[in-house]
């Protein structure tokens, strides 16, 4: 059967006629309109889009990785841009349609355009008479024209460096693509390890919402059985009054073996909810192991968990400026709150040493560690929902190492990383390093965030990059790969 879809596949490639300079294009498979020549942008108004253009469509579309990787054959195939570089950019810009904004910075859709660029290079490539870049195929169809248009046809590099003004970008981007490997059409095998890094990487994210949920249960019900011992302890003083009625005392031995069913019920709950935690906490473990084993295959793809970095530094919350904010001061004493949704990953935030962990919680702090930097600065990390086991007195943490999940235990209003210095003499968001990530990693609660930047990752081993494509015999193209 694949070998059948490929076949039709490239019958379906457009026809190249003419030198490279002067390249048109048309379309074969059936249903699908003919596609805009990458060598000029669309004139004011030639395109139908939705309106508001802004606004994500209320069920968004999903699709397979089957139906993604053909897509992106098909797109990289009608303009001669290699594919596995639009799965990159479909995996760094929007996870494969899960995260399509818009961002802080107005981009929007499956591939993460401006507006303004949409309008100029957008395109309708499933034939329903819209431009739509929140439709997969319309997304990664016009990424591939702005591709071909940026000079993808001579130089890849050059072409996703105008996608994105970054050359770490352009490095993210080919990296990635890389590890999808460089296999022929609809052939899965190059891009397995990528799709299984993807799946446990969203079964860990699943698995951190459960450790949290569970955990966040048992603080609740031991509030609950303190207020009812609490009432019992009234209640007993009041029952061992010699002057009260018989009947009153009975009414008061009723409500007192009421309220210790309750609390019965409540322990039996707490039980059950440690248990949950520890299970949850065993099935993380357990994917985290074999995400391990699976980062062999595709190490650029296993990079990709929200870790962002600037120089020596990392931010300490994922999640990224949508989705976590902080403010410039803080209630009481120089400290920062980084709001963030319950559940969010936690980083080291530069290479360390743990000198103390909460992992059952401290006081107001709730679960939390101090981190000593090799710098001599110590950061203390409160509230913590979950702290991993291997953050404990003495371990070597190093910048982007995982150390546990937005929460809020121990005196917290709400879910967030209660971040400061030991002592707090002064405020962590003063710090270049923290402003740094302003617009990149959080957002500003108390006043106008800069202009988002793309910050990189924690960097692993690049073992392949894409080196260009070239003309093949049958007509096709041929994408290279370092070795």
């Amino acid at each position: 059967m694949r070998k059948a879809v490929a076949a039709a596949v490239l019958l379906a490639v457009l026809a190249f006629a003419g030198e490279a300079s002067a390249r048109s294009f048309t379309v074969v498979p059936p249903g699908q309109p003919a596609l805009p020549s990458p060598e000029a942008p669309n004139a004011p108004g030639a395109i139908n889009v939705p309106f508001p253009l802004s606004v994500p469509p209320e069920e968004p579309p999903v699709r397979s990785y089957e139906e993604l990787l053909a897509l992106w054959h098909r797109a990289g195939e009608a303009y001669g841009v290699p594919w596995q570089v639009l799965a990159a950019i479909n995996k760094i810009e929007s996870d494969f349609g899960r995260n399509m904004g818009p961002s802080s910075a107005g981009a929007l859709g499956w591939m993460q355009f401006m507006p303004d660029t949409w309008l100029r290079w957008g395109l309708d490539a499933n034939g329903d008479g819209l431009a739509d870049p929140w439709n997969p195929d319309d997304a990664v169809f016009g990424a591939a024209r702005y591709l071909a248009a940026a000079g993808a046809h001579d130089d890849i590099s050059r072409a996703v460096f105008a996608y994105n003004h970054a050359q770490w970008y352009v490095d993210e981007v080919l990296g990635l693509a890389a590890a999808f490997g460089s296999g022929g059409a609809l052939d899965f095998t190059g891009s397995q390890a990528v799709f299984r890094l993807d799946e446990l990487q969203q079964q860990i994210a699943k698995a951190r919402r459960a450790v949290s949920r569970a955990r966040d249960d048992v603080p609740r019900l031991e509030k609950q059985i303190a207020s009812s011992d609490d009432r019992q302890l009234r209640l007993e003083l009041r029952a061992g009054n010699p002057r009260i009625s018989t009947a009153s005392f009975r009414a008061l031995e009723k409500k007192i073996a009421g309220l210790q069913r309750s609390q019965e019920r409540d322990r039996r709950r707490i039980e059950a909810r440690q248990a949950e935690v520890a299970a949850a906490v065993a099935e993380l473990q357990s994917l985290k192991g074999e995400l391990a084993s699976a980062s062999v295959a595709a190490p650029t793809a296993a990079s990709f968990d929200g870790a962002l970095s600037s120089g020596d530094y990392v931010f300490p919350v994922g999640g990224g400026p949508d989705a976590v904010s902080v403010g410039h001061t803080h209630h009481d004493y120089p400290a920062a709150d980084i709001a963030a949704p319950e559940g969010s990953p936690l980083f080291a935030l530069a290479d360390g040493v743990v000198v103390d962990a909460y992992t059952d919680g401290s006081g107001r702090c709730g679960i939390g560690f101090k981190i000593r930097l090799d710098s001599g600065a110590e950061y203390v990390y409160c509230h913590l929902s979950y702290i991993e086991p291997s953050v404990v007195a003495g371990a070597a943490l190093a910048a982007g190492a995982p150390v546990g999940l937005v929460g809020s235990t121990g005196h917290a209003t709400g879910p967030h990383l209660h971040l400061q210095f030991s002592p707090a003499v002064s405020y962590p968001q003063d710090e270049p390093w923290f402003q740094s990530f302003a617009g990149a990693a959080f957002s500003w609660q108390d006043a106008p965030t800069p202009t988002p930047k793309r910050i990189a990752r924690p960097k692993k081993e690049r073992r392949f990059t894409v080196v260009g494509i070239t003309p093949a015999p049958s007509g096709g193209r041929i994408v290279g790969f370092t070795r």
